[in-house]
């Protein structure tokens, strides 16, 4: 297990080192931020001033290079928007992206998975049938048209949940959470259930795929010829076994959540990260940008790994080899 983890853990750095370059060289010629933060009628000296006090007179692969170092140092570079350190601004809108994005993977995985049982077992009932018809809508339709329905319905016609916003919140320590409150969860539903629609979709079909699958299987016939109870069967030895992929599935689709989350923030103008990241683009603010896109990166290479792992515990298939290579 050991060396596993270390195999996938060397993994990270060169792939952190290439996303690093492709964000930053990504927008590094997009726009004009000194136009940003100046003005149009800056003066050329003014503009050159305060391109030597940025760096941006320097060469690009040393502008890299002095990015990557100053990441390391938990350094992003200073906002050419508001001119704050860009972790400074990260942190005060990553409670809000966080809380949105493992609200929504819970009711994806929860619903999901019940709903997946149910349909196998019961392919011929009636919220089966209504199950199925939803995932297809749903798996159809963008993520944006979902939240902007979402909000015509309960927040313009009925009026019961807010449409934008994150209501009343509570800071404990750094962290700042709505969740302690009641405007807070009001403010949170509708983005949250808007965000997990389409992985509630893809992780209900998933598990009634592979129930369905192991339900026919050698050991599933077995344990109902021994006559052991249904429920058993189904939740110790059906479900169990139709994890193993399902999680793999599942810790994918939460990079994906947080990474898309930039459509849903900006949506219901959630105060995440997403929404700062868009509204960086409009301004061409290079370090934010580069540093959001590195930051999800890592997201996604961590939950990977942590998946992986996960994997490997739950399948005694890949120990008896040697895991995975």
């Amino acid at each position: 297990m050991t060396g596993f983890f270390l195999r996938r853990l060397a993994s990270v750095f060169p792939v952190m080192l290439v996303t690093a370059f492709l964000s930053f060289a990504a927008f590094h010629f997009i726009g004009d931020p000194l136009q940003n933060m100046l003005g149009q009628e800056a003066s050329a000296q003014d503009r050159a001033r305060l391109a030597a006090e940025l760096g941006f007179d320097r060469p690009f692969y040393i502008q890299f290079l002095r990015f990557v170092g100053s990441a390391l140092q938990g350094d992003f570079g200073i906002s050419t928007r508001v001119g704050r350190p860009v972790l400074d601004l990260i942190l005060e809108r990553l409670p809000a992206t966080l809380e949105l994005a493992l609200l929504s993977f819970f009711f994806a995985m929860s619903a999901g998975i019940a709903l997946g049982v149910m349909t196998a077992l019961r392919p011929s009932s009636a919220l089966s049938r209504v199950s199925m018809t939803g995932s297809l809508i749903a798996v159809s339709l963008p993520n944006f048209l979902i939240g902007i329905g979402l909000i015509y319905v309960f927040s313009i016609k009925l009026g019961w949940l807010p449409s934008f916003g994150r209501g009343d919140t509570v800071k404990i320590g750094w962290w700042t959470t709505g969740l302690l409150t009641k405007s807070g969860w009001k403010a949170i539903l509708l983005p949250a259930v808007s965000l997990a629609a389409y992985q509630l979709t893809l992780i209900l079909r998933l598990v009634r795929a592979e129930m369905l699958e192991v339900m026919h299987s050698d050991y599933i016939r077995f344990a109902r010829a021994r006559g052991l109870p249904k429920r058993l069967i189904y939740f110790s030895y059906a479900l169990k076994n139709t994890m193993v992929p399902v999680v793999t599935v599942a810790g994918l689709q939460l990079g994906s959540i947080i990474a898309f989350a930039v459509v849903t923030e900006t949506v219901f103008q959630w105060p995440g990260v997403g929404l700062l990241f868009v509204n960086s683009i409009r301004f061409s603010d290079v370090p934010i940008m580069a540093t959001y896109l590195l930051i999800v990166s890592f997201i996604f290479v961590a939950i990977n790994m942590v998946v992986d792992c996960i994997y490997y515990l739950l399948d005694p298939r890949l120990r008896a080899v040697g895991g995975i290579k």
